[in-house]
């Protein structure tokens, strides 16, 4: 069975990346699953960049191929902000709560026309330290007024979807995890898998 790396510690993420995967032949592992303490500055300019600092750091220190996943909300009025900041906006070791918080202060009056934003997720494959693939994925949305929903986690309460008439949220996990921009990039990642699955065993066995 093919072993993959996941390079995160958010667990969140890894329900999300399985239950996406779910029915290929690989054994999925966190940072979590080792005891290594590996620390990995998010350094880059762009969610490729974040992803390939996270699948390299961790794929020098672990054999295997290792998988670094970096995703984000880029708001249009706040032009592009958070961006890579998304996960430590309102401060570093802040809540998912209070990064919402933040966003809807920097929103405040500001009209629905003009809360337009995009979710966005890339993966980057990486083997003895070097970039191999990336994959990326995006899905367009607006800002609601206020958190709706208890499915999901960091920005899916505010982030609402005309189509569904709803916030990411409030969509069930299996709705979500055929939509949301994580999905989008897992799936590109998932087609690049069952045609290269057999190569790259090869590559660690030999």
């Amino acid at each position: 069975m093919f072993s993959l790396i996941i390079a995160t510690r958010n667990q969140d993420k890894m329900k999300e990346i399985r239950a996406i995967l779910k029915g290929l032949n690989i054994k999925l592992y966190s940072l979590l699953d080792f005891d290594e303490k590996i620390k990995i500055e998010e350094n880059g300019s762009s969610f490729c960049q974040n992803a390939s600092l996270k699948a390299e750091k961790a794929s020098k220190i672990l054999a295997g191929f290792c998988l670094g996943e970096d995703s984000g909300l880029s708001v249009d009025y706040l032009g592009g902000r958070p961006g890579i900041y998304s996960a430590r906006f309102a401060g570093e070791n802040c809540t998912y709560s209070e990064n919402n918080q933040r966003l809807l202060k920097e929103l405040a009056g500001v009209p629905a026309y003009k809360r337009k934003a995009k979710f966005t997720t890339c993966l980057a494959l990486a083997k003895d330290g070097k970039t191999i693939e990336l994959f990326e994925g995006s899905i367009r949305g607006m800002i609601a007024f206020m958190p709706r929903g208890n499915f999901g986690f960091g920005y899916d309460p505010l982030f609402y979807l005309p189509r569904y008439k709803k916030t990411m949220a409030e969509l069930k996990p299996e709705i979500k995890n055929k939509i949301s921009h994580r999905y989008r990039a897992l799936l590109k990642f998932r087609n690049y898998l069952k045609k290269n699955l057999c190569k790259l065993q090869e590559d660690i066995d030999s």
